[in-house]
């Protein structure tokens, strides 16, 4: 799969022709102003592109969940005037709530080559997640061709990203799309070895596949945050207040025969941060201790790892020529425990692997942290990119056409 056979956005002549472009714009907003703005930056490359190339560009996403109804705090107009800042540009912005409405239609019959059109929040329509044929059809009705750049939301079938391909005669893929696949597939599926995957979050059950799916891939699989603690109890240990599924303790113990059977690395820690009570608001100051994973006290619960684990898995990274990091190994929101993901981010930022972050709250912690720049890719999503290590067939990639 590393080797995308899609069409991408070099394969195609887009010359006076109408090109409706999904892009991933959900971006963070506060009192109307963009927080975070990698998700624009990313997009660059394919607009400046298909502008290039004389196309009529019209881009569309989704930002936030307006769940089928206009909310105006989730307009994307304040994205049109970063874009046209970032272009150098106007971006026209065509603000119907129905999305392909009189402006859009207007906007889009009045477009010069290189002109730039951006359309309404898709998902102010409700049809848009139930991936239903009207909505898809419209926004067909406005193109000639039709180029998918949205990795983040790649592994969902919406109209915006695979039910309008049934309606346009070119359906192709971005630079974005295809950077994406290119370095999570080469990850997973031809990596230079040895490969180490980095797992945290809170959840076990969000990273069931995963673990599976990584297990038979990597030579090093290492599990930090809440997930681990499920582990350590699957281990016999007591783990006190901490976050447990007690429902995953079989598999668990179940993925932990299955490394050894394969003859692979599981790092679980050893040690850990725990504290009286969970941080409220998260970022408050609170009274932090560090325990071995088998001597944590009752009622009180770990929150991040502690500093016999933080030197066992920075020195695992250290002799990796791959690493894979998906999720934090704490609450890494509080500085007092944030200690074990800055100590995985700083462990990446110092190696010559190829380093990939896959998205969500590690991509978030090592932007935050100032380690962006040191890693080999960034990716733009964060369920999207757990979906992708899993294995599965990603939707928004299998809808456009081959070669």
């Amino acid at each position: 799969m590393a080797k995308l056979n899609k069409k991408t956005v070099d394969d195609i002549n887009v010359k006076g022709l109408r090109v409706l472009v999904r892009c991933d714009f959900n971006v963070p907003l506060k009192e109307g102003k963009i927080t975070d703005e990698n998700r624009l930056v990313a997009a660059l490359p394919t607009i400046k592109k298909l502008i290039g190339d004389g196309g009529k560009v019209i881009l569309c996403s989704h930002l936030g969940k307006p769940k089928g109804e206009p909310k105006p705090e989730l307009s994307l107009a304040p994205v049109a005037v970063r874009l046209s800042e970032l272009l150098g540009q106007e971006v026209k912005f065509a603000a119907d709530d129905n999305v392909v409405g009189e402006n859009a239609k207007a906007a889009v019959a009045a477009m010069n080559e290189g002109d730039v059109v951006l359309l309404q929040n898709t998902r102010y329509r409700k049809e848009e997640t139930k991936n239903e044929d009207n909505f898809s059809e419209e926004l067909a009705s406005l193109c000639d061709v039709f180029v998918n750049d949205a990795f983040g939301t790649a592994h969902r079938a919406h109209c915006s990203n695979v039910g309008v391909t049934k309606y346009v005669k070119t359906a192709a893929v971005g630079y974005l799309m295809e950077k994406e696949i290119a370095f999570l597939g080469n990850a997973v599926e031809t990596p230079e070895r040895p490969f180490v995957a980095i797992l945290g979050g809170a959840k076990v059950a969000d990273k069931l596949n995963v673990i599976s799916n990584l297990l038979e891939k990597c030579d090093t699989l290492i599990i930090g945050g809440g997930m681990a603690y499920t582990f350590i109890k699957a281990q016999g240990h007591n783990v006190g207040a901490s976050l447990v599924d007690d429902t995953k303790l079989d598999y668990c113990r179940e993925m932990m025969e299955k490394a050894e059977k394969l003859g692979k690395k599981l790092l679980l820690p050893v040690d850990t941060a725990i504290a009286k009570a969970f941080p409220s608001p998260i970022d408050a100051e609170i009274e932090v201790g560090y325990v071995d994973v088998d001597k944590m006290p009752e009622g009180e619960l770990g929150l991040d790892i502690g500093p016999k684990t933080i030197e066992i898995f920075a020195n695992e990274v250290k002799s990796a020529k791959t690493v894979v990091w998906n999720g934090p190994m704490g609450v890494f929101e509080n500085p007092q425990l944030a200690k074990g993901t800055i100590a995985v981010a700083e462990a990446l930022a110092n190696t010559e692997a190829t380093t990939i972050i896959g998205g969500g709250d590690s991509a978030a912690a090592v932007n935050t942290l100032g380690f962006g720049s040191k890693m080999t890719h960034i990716s733009t999503g964060g369920g999207a990119s757990l979906e992708f290590l899993e294995g599965k067939e990603m939707p928004g990639v299998a809808a456009a056409q081959d070669k």
